[in-house]
């Protein structure tokens, strides 16, 4: 198109070019000649406009030829465009259909992967705490990345779940052994040969272990429980799997273990009783040292006594000795006066007889007054966190009432055994006494009758 232009363009300007040259030949030529030139330039217009009607008609007809073209291809896309009207409304309500159907799927789908994800965030939560896990690490990982995704789980996935969950189940009525890195008191880890009890204990040499579900280790509980809690422990880890053997279960999976260790043992006890109670320890265990002095000082001075009477000699040092010795000086005097040493002389060996016997006396009576004193300080205590923190926490007021209580019982032990071993004594002096009066009545009765004699 931009050609046909071109040639318009080009015949016009010749035109245009005849025209001026047949104005200016118009002023020099003659008629004839103008005449020539002119029908010569007529036939040359005439030509040049038949070639330009060829131009027109050409352009016509190839413009005619892109319009028939564009009209049949604007059918063709309006035919088309009806087409993929009706294929975008089927589409559509097939979409929508579609949607319907999803939504209802996906409605039931969606609860379904709620109640997964849920189920599998219990499942770890309870796995992180058991002490399976201490058996069979990295459970937790499939279970975490479960309760976290975000698309649908697979049928694989849901049959793993419930595997892991079934086989919680079935651990967890198993007494078995294993091997794993054990965390001592003293900070290093060790391999040793670990007993679990289903999801209650864990055991190992011996001692109750604790699993940390935080770091994953088991360490051994830094206080173990007292007596027959341990005794059996041996035994049932060394017990074949036929046999039956005794085993101190914790059915709380730790809760009653961890109260039974923090519970005090006696010299903690006896620290709660603060200087009253070791006071009153200090007076239960000066007397008992006293009641065997003196015990011992008795027994062997009556086995003395019976030897002097049974062998009739006077060389032990005894209080008969002493009564005796007073007898054989003052024997040639009158009886008053014999009575008199002879009195004399008892006083000095009850003296020493009843030594110490009377202390104590005074130990088991001042033992309770102590034990009422470290009660009536522990209750002072007990106010002072009153007042100063009020009622809401009762470990507060823990401290004193400990102290009352625990110096009460101090002083109730310290008193009833020292009341007992005082009469236990104080009954051996005076039979001890006892005997020395009447070896004294005795002498005295020999020396009358050999005066009447």
């Amino acid at each position: 198109m931009i050609m046909n232009m071109t040639q318009f363009l080009t015949i016009t300007l010749l035109t245009l070019s005849s025209l001026s040259e047949l104005s200016l030949a118009a002023d020099t030529l003659s008629l004839d000649q103008l005449l020539k030139k002119t029908r010569r330039d007529h036939q040359l217009d005439k030509a040049i406009n038949s070639q330009r009607e060829a131009i027109f008609l050409k352009e016509k007809n190839r413009r005619q030829q892109l319009l028939d073209q564009a009209i049949a291809q604007l059918e063709a896309e309006k035919a088309r465009g009806n087409s993929l009207k009706k294929s975008f409304d089927e589409n559509e309500k097939n979409l929508a259909e579609l949607e319907k159907k999803l939504s209802l799927t996906m409605g039931t789908f969606g609860e379904l992967f709620g109640v997964v994800r849920q189920v599998a965030g219990d499942t770890k939560g309870g796995f992180e705490n058991s002490i399976i896990s201490a058996q069979k690490p990295g459970r937790i990982k499939f279970l975490k990345s479960l309760a976290e995704r975000k698309e649908l789980a697979k049928a694989q996935d849901l049959e793993k779940l419930w595997i892991s969950i079934l086989e919680e189940m079935v651990e967890s009525g198993k007494v078995t052994s294993f091997k794993r890195p054990v965390t001592g008191k003293d900070g290093r880890e060790k391999e040793q040969l670990v007993t679990r009890v289903g999801t209650f204990n864990l055991t190992s040499m011996g001692l109750y272990l604790d699993y940390l579900p935080e770091v994953g280790k088991a360490v051994v509980l830094p206080r173990q429980p007292q007596g027959r809690y341990l005794g059996n422990l041996e035994t049932f880890q060394k017990a074949s799997p036929e046999t039956l053997a005794a085993f101190s279960l914790d059915p709380t999976r730790g809760s009653l273990m961890s109260l039974l260790v923090q519970s005090p043992d006696l010299g903690e006890r006896i620290q709660q009783g603060g200087i009253v109670g070791y006071l009153i320890l200090t007076l239960l265990l000066m007397g008992i040292l006293l009641v065997c002095e003196r015990f011992l000082y008795l027994s062997r001075i009556g086995i003395k006594m019976k030897k002097q009477i049974r062998d009739g000699k006077n060389n032990e040092k005894t209080p008969l000795t002493t009564i005796i010795h007073a007898y054989e000086v003052n024997k040639s005097r009158d009886i008053e006066t014999l009575e008199l040493k002879l009195e004399e002389a008892m006083i000095k060996s009850t003296a020493k007889v009843e030594r110490g016997i009377n202390i104590i006396k005074i130990f088991a009576t001042v033992a309770p007054l102590l034990g009422l004193l470290g009660t009536v300080t522990g209750m002072i205590v007990t106010f002072q966190s009153i007042t100063l923190f009020g009622t809401g926490d009762p470990k507060l007021m823990a401290g004193g009432i400990s102290q009352a209580l625990v110096t009460t019982v101090l002083g109730l032990i310290a008193a009833i055994p020292l009341l007992l071993l005082h009469s236990i004594v104080s009954s051996k002096s005076k039979v001890i006494l006892k005997f020395l009066e009447e070896q004294s009545v005795g002498l005295i009765v020999r020396k009358t009758e050999d005066k009447e004699a």
